[in-house]
């Protein structure tokens, strides 16, 4: 952990009516605004594990939530429809092929 600067400002993600210790997800920015600034993220039952990226593929990332590319990762989230996921996958059978709207 020793490239890690010690004087970062770490952002819990945590429900604002959380308690306790978690384990919460923690994100920090370092120095600069370019693409290439480091973004760095660890969960808080491990502060010493830190995983680092930079400000443009965490902006992507940030994005792809956004949009639900990753909602076919949490059970029950489902589009409007209630059937399939974002991404046009069956829930119930996410080998089926795809039909609708996303197809």
């Amino acid at each position: 952990m020793s490239d890690i600067p010690p004087d970062l400002t770490w952002e819990r993600a945590a429900p604002p009516d959380a308690t306790g210790p978690g384990p919460w997800i923690e994100i920090a920015f370092g120095e600069g605004d370019d693409g290439e600034a480091p973004v760095y993220i660890r969960e808080t039952s491990d502060p010493d594990n830190v995983v680092t990226t930079n400000r443009r593929k965490w902006d992507a990332f940030v994005l792809g939530v956004q949009a639900g590319e990753f909602d076919h990762f949490v059970e029950g989230v489902a589009d409007a429809d209630g059937a399939d996921g974002a991404d046009g996958v069956d829930a119930a059978d996410p080998t089926a092929p795809e039909t609708g709207p996303h197809a």
